[in-house]
């Protein structure tokens, strides 16, 4: 199956009624099967006027108990950067799709990036602590889509899928799971009866009951700092409530969240984190480096946000040295670097097609010698 298209199985299978989205290459196959999928289940896509709306829409649905989706390229991606934050501060469980390209700006449409690894994270003002998967095979795209809903409901939250052009429009083989072999989470709803005794946000919880509308749950729910009623507020006590509660809530459970795998670390002197379609030329360079003589291993990133600082700790505690290869002219090395407790050497390709496993081979090699 193409990658595209197992995304949006996959958002079907995690229980997905509502697309809202503005077709955007390499992403636009995503919109195309909603909009034929998403009816047959008795679900909606809606074609947006553009990628602000959709996010808005997306955001709409979930109040309405919807779980929700969109997906887009790096352009559409930096215009729904204002409503990926509205979703963080107003806890709506959505789940955005990144299908990225080469940049910057309308860059090559039609071919590979990894440009948005560092916009994911720090592209919206303020305090905002975002869960990012970063798939680098369609069977890992079906997989992480499901991850991407089930994290968003978990947490009450936005959540990335952070593919690439090459993942999105490969066709490779997809086994999926018998449908109650797969783990799904749905959100704890607020029953409107508790209203009448306590407050619909509390912030000493790192989870909390969504008030939907049209349940009886008047609530106001509002993009400013707001209290524990949910009504605005310039109290700087309430400030740091709001924002412990929607950062920790991430922050704290961060060892749950990262995912990654290990080819040949055991006795590895020099690592490779790779993550997305980079990962895939990495595995190649690791072999090719293992028949040389060179003792290499592959760190392979499933989860970019939260950063998995342990994991990098842990991992540059057992080599001499840590290579990053990315498509892109560095973004993701620099955390890498900031945790690493060895040499990092970032590999920087330019956005427009895959990294070629003997550049990162030479890497290796120059780092060892």
């Amino acid at each position: 199956m193409m990658g595209n298209f197992a995304c949006v199985e996959a958002a079907l299978i995690a229980g997905c009624r509502f697309f809202a989205g503005y077709p955007i290459t390499p992403s636009s196959e995503i919109f195309e099967s909603a909009c034929r999928r998403f009816p047959q289940l008795g679900g909606y896509a809606v074609e947006m006027e553009d990628e602000l709306a959709s996010m808005a829409a997306i955001i709409g649905a979930s109040y309405a108990g919807a779980k929700s989706m969109t997906a887009t390229s790096g352009p559409g991606f930096s215009l729904m950067m204002e409503n990926i934050g509205l979703a963080y501060i107003m806890e709506a469980p959505v789940v955005i799709v990144n299908v990225q390209r080469a940049g910057p700006s309308t860059g090559i449409p039609t071919l590979v990036g990894q440009g948005d690894v560092m916009q994911a994270k720090w592209g919206s003002h303020g305090d905002v602590e975002i869960i990012a998967y970063c798939p680098s095979s369609v069977q890992e795209f079906f997989d992480f889509t499901i991850k991407a809903f089930n994290a968003a409901e978990r947490f009450r939250t936005p959540v990335i899928v952070l593919a690439d052009q090459i993942v999105g429009m490969m066709w490779e083989k997809l086994v999926v799971p018998p449908y109650d072999e797969i783990p799904i989470v749905n959100r704890e709803v607020l029953d409107p009866s508790v209203l009448a005794r306590k407050m619909p946000f509390d912030y000493s919880r790192d989870f909390m009951p969504m008030p939907l509308a049209g349940t009886g749950c008047r609530v106001n729910v509002d993009s400013l700092t707001h209290d524990e009623r949910g009504y605005p507020t310039t109290e700087h006590s309430v400030s740091e409530r709001m924002l412990s509660h929607l950062t920790g809530k991430i922050r704290k459970h961060a060892a749950e969240i990262w995912e990654w795998k290990e080819l040949l670390m055991d006795d590895a002197e020099i690592a490779v984190v790779a993550y997305g379609s980079a990962a895939r030329s990495a595995v190649k360079a690791v072999y090719d480096a293992r028949e040389s003589g060179l003792k290499a291993g592959l760190l392979k990133l499933q989860t970019l946000w939260p950063f998995p600082d342990e994991v990098i700790k842990k991992i540059s505690r057992r080599v001499n040295a840590i290579v990053v290869p990315e498509i892109n002219y560095g973004q993701y090395v620099h955390p890498v670097r900031e945790y690493a407790d060895c040499p990092v050497v970032g590999v920087n390709w330019a956005p427009g097609s895959l990294i070629p496993p003997n550049v990162i081979l030479e890497a290796m090699e120059a780092v060892a010698a």
